[in-house]
């Protein structure tokens, strides 16, 4: 993340400089996924779904989502023309980055039929991100630290500038400690996800075979990608292993349960990218 604006500038030429960056789009993009979502979201829990304020909240959403991982996505591919020994890669290496997916599965949920779970973790990643962004960019903006060279680590590992700003010690304190917690409920709410598309393509929802071939892939990259989902999958897993190991079980279902579960085995070692791409299985990165 780009740094704030010296210190020694005016108050008015630090807002200018900052609000001249690919990096406020950036947050103004996440800002608005927030606002939508909300908006959206009183329209959801008053049973006002699809009103003409309700549409345009959810289908604006996505837009601002497409909008922040599409500058994310553009930055880091400016970063790789601009160097020297730069490696290109093909299209899986592409399609291996984690912010060209989410890129991917916002344009593609703008474009579908209105699924209100599939807002939720987008919304979660900005919350983080607009927090990260207000405390190393706007407070020190707005309230410049003679500290400000000091240097603090986020939870992502990158390096930040400390403040003296007590808000900005908060909000570096709910990232921190809530930022485990938040990537697992993300997983969560995305193999729910799956599961609610699949509801859809079983009772025959007007396009919902494509999206759910196309939400699969998605799900399958992350799985790849990242631990949270993997540890998702394996607690599911491991509570539908003892829920059919009960007695009153009968032996058909368990049948079942072991067939999805090797089916499932060889789909994963079939479609494992990181064979064509040579990546590093999952790890801890933070979906920009």
């Amino acid at each position: 993340m780009a740094p704030p604006p010296p210190a020694s500038l005016p108050l008015s030429q630090r807002l200018i400089h900052l609000a001249q960056t690919l990096q406020f789009g950036w947050f103004i993009g996440h800002l608005t996924l927030l606002f939508c979502t909300l908006r959206y979201g009183l329209s959801y829990i008053t049973f006002h779904p699809y009103t003409r304020w309700a549409v345009f909240s959810y289908r604006t959403a996505f837009v601002a989502a497409a909008a922040t991982y599409g500058i994310v996505v553009f930055k880091a591919f400016r970063a790789r023309a601009r160097s020297p020994n730069r490696q290109q890669g093909g299209a899986l290496a592409l399609a291996g980055d984690e912010n060209v997916q989410y890129l991917v599965m916002a344009l593609v949920w703008l474009f579908s039929r209105q699924i209100p779970l599939a807002l939720l973790p987008f919304t979660i990643y900005s919350v983080f991100h607009v927090a990260t962004y207000t405390r190393t960019n706007l407070i020190p903006t707005f309230q410049p630290s003679p500290s400000a060279s000091a240097a603090g680590s986020s939870p992502g590992g990158r390096t930040v500038p400390k403040t003296t700003s007590p808000l900005a010690d908060q909000i570096g304190y709910f990232v921190k400690g809530n930022y485990d917690t938040s990537m697992m409920l993300v997983a969560s709410l995305e193999i729910c996800l799956w599961f609610r598309v699949l509801f859809s393509a079983i009772i025959f929802t007007k396009g919902s075979w494509i999206l759910l071939a196309i939400y699969t892939v998605f799900v399958r990259a992350r799985y790849s990608q990242s631990s949270f989902v993997q540890t998702a999958i394996e607690q599911g897993s491991a509570r539908v292993d003892a829920l059919v190991s009960g007695q009153g079980t009968p032996p058909a279902a368990r049948q079942g349960w072991e067939t999805v579960k090797q089916l499932a085995r060889q789909a994963t070692d079939a479609t494992n990218l990181n064979r064509y791409i040579g990546g590093q299985g999952a790890g801890g990165k933070k979906v920009q």
